[in-house]
């Protein structure tokens, strides 16, 4: 089959629908599916199914625990204890008294604000509700821990609305505002509120999104287009050097987000820097899929994505192997199509990097409090309708995932102390959503996430089981400290499933702020520790107790790493896309996928 042909005709064996059950043509599920949909539309995309079954066996394995009762009992009279106590010292002068310490990670309490009376009790007493909540959700004899963890975030969610930081009678921050400028603040607040949701009425972006634009402001590297089919454009970067690595480099990013945050602004664009360093670059970008890309499944992202792609660029640069980096959901779909290739004989690829990418989900996180067979039956009702899941549909429940971070801050900031949060380039990125197909949003939630097929060796591929252990070329893998979308604990398990080299780095940051993580970048720290195939592997916390940070940016380190393995000698750029094709006839980067609503 030719991955690389221009057009797709309708019997196209890989776009083919599966002889699988479909609702559509059984209308008892059909039914099933259109109530799931409904309520989806008043949820955020929780299955209300699931969050009773997790109460319920919290519920009823506390009940039936008096140990714990009694423990939970012993801690409230504790907590009330230390409060009189609290008290008492108060009013005999002593002011350095805390009932209870916030997590390194929690800024809501910090001010000088809060440290007068009564805010600082309140904010204290606040604190010892969240630890003894903590206590009760947690280690009770026989619960499930999925559920337990389910309960302990709902408990979060409803504390986080209670907490005095986010009440403008109870925030110090805001009542000195409010006396500072006689309700001025408020009045803005209000106007900033309305203004928020008009724009999500209208469906328009968020205020101060319009600065970015693509292709002006964001993902300006100068390059071409050299290949478009239905799923994907690829784009080939100009050289900016007179001699370039022979080897090139392929980029594949996840299909859940534009592939312009490796191309964000011209400072901080890691696709630019790769550049600049000599190498060769090429990098897909998705097209935004609708309603008649509902079929479309995980092994058609394969195909008319890696594979195409790989195509593509072993025409344009003949004889040379190509550098593969995927990066989250696109380092798991590289990893299936370097482990098919292993299996297949196909030695294309020089080495594989996967950035903040999972390959085995055993410990995804806290997106494993939406992820079990419920909720991801309450996701396929979503995607029913319409045929595919707008990333919208499930941004409430992901920002509840940081709702302090990314919810009530911006709440206080914008609401009640009247200013505007300004808009940066990975804000902007953040709200141009995508939309995923229906069958291969299912399969990625069935088969990876739920069955974890990949790391167990069972995900098939042309109909034969692929192994991640049948990789024999070296990988570069990047973690994140603060990822809760691919904990760094969970990427580290790459160590166990491969038997090749493997350089493994920690970063600082989050999940994508890790990654866009420019030299010069202020702060920024990374530890890196080579091991060899036959080495012995160690865990990650054995890991990280042995390797010391160092200061600076990892992109550094990465192409140190690129140059050292195989890179190639330095030669004349390649030609932009295929010999046979006129340059005049390629359209220019950022390409026309990426502007797809």
């Amino acid at each position: 089959m030719d991955t690389r042909s221009r057009t797709i005709p309708t019997d196209h064996p890989v776009l083919a629908p599966q002889p699988v059950a479909r609702p559509a043509t059984n209308p008892f599920r059909a039914l099933d599916y259109r109530k799931e949909a409904a309520i989806a539309r008043f949820t955020s995309g929780l299955s209300p199914a699931s969050l009773s079954l997790a109460f319920a066996d919290w519920f009823i394995h506390l009940a039936s625990a008096p140990g714990k009762r009694a423990e939970l009992a012993s801690l409230w009279a504790a907590n009330a204890g230390r409060i009189n106590d609290y008290l008492l010292h108060g009013l005999a002068g002593d002011t350095t008294r805390m009932l209870a310490a916030p997590t390194p990670a929690d800024h809501r309490f910090r001010a000088d604000a809060w440290q007068t009376e009564p805010f600082k009790l309140w904010s204290q007493m606040f604190l010892l509700t969240e630890q003894w909540w903590s206590c009760a959700t947690h280690d009770v004899p026989g619960a499930t821990q999925h559920h337990e963890a389910v309960v302990g975030f709902g408990a979060r969610q409803l504390l986080d609305m209670a907490s005095p930081g986010n009440s403008p009678f109870s925030n110090p921050e805001v009542v000195q505002r409010t006396q500072a400028t006689l309700g001025g603040n408020l009045l803005q607040g209000a106007c900033n509120m309305l203004e928020d949701a008009r724009r999500q009425a209208n469906g328009e972006p968020a205020a101060g999104v319009d600065q970015f634009k693509v292709g002006v402001a964001l993902a300006v590297t100068p390059g071409k287009v050299v290949f478009r089919n239905r799923l994907i454009e690829l784009i080939q970067y100009s050289p900016t050097t007179e001699k370039v690595y022979a080897e090139p480099i392929l980029i594949v990013p996840a299909w859940i987000m534009k592939y312009y945050i490796l191309d964000l602004s011209p400072h901080n664009s890691l696709i630019r820097f790769l550049v600049s360093q000599g190498h060769t670059v090429f990098c897909i970008s998705w097209r935004n899929v609708d309603a008649d890309d509902r079929e479309l499944s995980l092994e058609d992202y394969r195909r008319l994505g890696v594979m195409a792609a790989l195509d593509t660029i072993s025409e344009i640069v003949p004889d040379q192997k190509i550098h593969a980096t995927g990066y989250c959901l696109g380092g798991t779909l590289l990893s299936i199509a370097a482990a098919a290739m292993a299996g297949a004989g196909d030695e294309r690829l020089a080495s594989v990097s996967l950035l903040a990418a999972q390959t085995d989900f055993t410990e995804p996180g806290e997106l494993q409090l939406f992820i079990d067979d419920s909720e991801v039956y309450f996701i396929e009702s979503m995607m029913w309708s319409k045929g595919y899941l707008d990333a919208s549909q499930m941004s409430g429940a992901f920002q509840m995932l940081e709702s302090n971070d990314l919810v009530w801050s911006h709440v206080i900031h914008d609401y009640m102390l009247g200013d505007r949060t300004p808009m940066f380039d990975l804000m902007a990125w953040d709200a141009d959503s995508t939309r995923m197909p229906y069958r291969m949003h299912s399969e990625y939630l069935r088969q990876l996430f739920l069955g974890n097929d990949l790391a167990a060796s069972r995900y098939c591929v042309d109909a034969r089981p692929i192994s991640l252990r049948n990789i024999r070329v070296p990988m570069f893998v990047v973690g994140t400290e603060r990822d809760h979308i691919a904990p760094w604990r969970s990427v580290y398990k790459i160590h166990y499933l491969s038997s090749t080299d493997i350089t493994f780095v920690l970063t600082s940051g989050g999940h994508n702020a890790g990654i866009v993580s420019e030299p010069g970048h202020a702060n920024r720290q990374f530890r890196i520790e080579y091991a060899a195939g036959a080495d012995l592997r160690v865990g990650p916390d054995e890991w990280i107790a042995a390797v010391e940070p160092r200061d600076g940016s990892w992109w550094l380190a990465w192409t140190d790493w690129l140059a050292g393995r195989g890179a190639g000698e330095l030669v004349a750029p390649p030609h932009m896309g295929p010999a046979t094709q006129e340059l005049a006839d390629l359209v220019d980067a950022p390409g026309t996928y990426v502007l797809q609503d």
